[in-house]
């Protein structure tokens, strides 16, 4: 098994009003965390149900299979809701471009093409641009934040029209933690050097260095070492060291650069088609709720356990590593804080979104730059 890691036993009574929670709160926002596996199963956490009904649904995944973080996620979901159900709901992972291009599973999913997906829903901003606040937007939240903000915040009620409007269901799928800047040919000296370069990236932080003057691409995982190689691009920003080293960046490009400041903490999403999710037995859906929840908790685990050894790995080679300048990082979020701005005033219901994050965004900011940030400069700089 991918994961291999123990779970504490869900059935006990103190689990009850979460799964609750859980069953009442999915269907109106969309989004949650909790959830509790259901049934009276057996001693020593068997299987909670063997008799629901036989179900094989098809995940059609963004992300390469490769990535094992990321896929790996996917993979463990299918792999824990059959464990709950004794083998009779079976979902099963295909990386991206195996059934629709990683940046269509959305619409794969809406449509009905297949029953579930894991993706991004800033992958899509030109169908809704108040997708991106449901994975992150420059200059934004946190891991932590990210998804304090959605399943505690208010965020997550306030997405529900727009997923509904996909026919979507949206469960949590993980969170990489605030990611690098990104890979670049040539060395990035400042504000002004980004302009006229070609680079992937994705959302608003895409939106964002297209008003510094770069022309920005999308292009799904398994489709950018090859662009980077062509010259097709002249910089490409990813997840982190870990994932980045199993693509290669480093093959072909020689200034690795951060923060990802467009990227602090972005949020991956399981899409469920609406009818699909509907007509599930109500133990079926606390079984996915508890598997989602425990792929998203296991994603950020295996970032944070990884990436300091396969960054220590990367400052050995033939690359220079450093951080984004002083006036860039200013440029950008001036620019990011404008877009915001603009982009809520011509769409009122993302307004009203973009509202309330900023209000969530400067309370939680005050807290974490209190304690966490004064622990930060004195314990990481030692």
């Amino acid at each position: 098994m991918l994961w291999d890691m123990s779970e504490p036993d869900l059935r006990s009574s103190d689990r009850a009003l979460p799964r609750r929670r859980f069953l009442q709160g999915v269907g109106t926002a969309g989004l949650s965390l909790g959830a509790a596996s259901c049934g009276s199963g057996t001693a020593g956490g068997g299987p909670a149900v063997h008799t629901g009904k036989r179900l094989r649904w098809r995940l059609a995944s963004s992300f390469p299979s490769s990535l094992d973080a990321m896929f790996g996620a996917a993979e463990l979901i299918g792999e824990e809701v059959g464990k709950m159900s004794g083998g009779r709901f079976e979902i099963r992972a295909s990386q991206a471009g195996e059934i629709v291009p990683g940046t269509e599973v959305l619409d794969a999913v809406q449509k009905g093409a297949v029953q579930m997906g894991q993706t991004c829903g800033y992958y899509y901003t030109g169908k809704a641009a108040a997708l991106a606040l449901e994975t992150c937007v420059p200059f934004g939240l946190t891991a932590r934040q990210q998804t304090a903000w959605l399943m505690d915040g208010g965020g997550a009620e306030l997405l529900a029209p727009i997923l509904a409007d996909f026919n979507v269901v949206s469960l949590p799928a993980g969170n990489t933690g605030t990611q690098m800047g990104g890979w670049f040919r040539n060395e990035v000296t400042g504000l002004d050097s980004l302009k006229g370069l070609k680079m992937r990236i994705p959302g608003l932080g895409g939106k964002v260095m297209s008003e510094l003057g770069v022309s920005t691409q999308l292009l799904a995982g398994g489709e950018i070492y090859q662009a980077l190689e062509r010259g097709a691009i002249d910089a490409t920003e990813w997840v982190g060291p870990y994932d980045d080293l199993k693509l290669g960046f480093h093959e072909v490009a020689k200034h690795y650069c951060y923060p990802g400041w467009w990227e602090p903490g972005p949020h991956l999403a399981f899409y469920v088609n609406r009818s699909e999710w509907d007509g599930l037995p109500e133990e079926y859906r606390a079984m996915l709720g508890s598997a989602a929840r425990r792929a998203a908790e296991l994603m950020q685990t295996r970032y944070d356990a990884r990436n300091p050894a396969a960054l220590a790995e990367i400052r050995k080679m033939d690359v220079k590593v450093t951080p984004f300048s002083e006036d860039l990082m200013r440029g950008a979020r001036e620019a990011s804080e404008q877009l915001l701005t603009d982009m809520g005033s011509d769409d009122a219901q993302y307004g009203k979104i973009v509202e309330a994050w900023r209000k969530f965004r400067k309370e939680s900011f005050g807290w974490f730059g209190t304690a966490e940030l004064e622990y930060a400069r004195f314990a990481f700089g030692g």
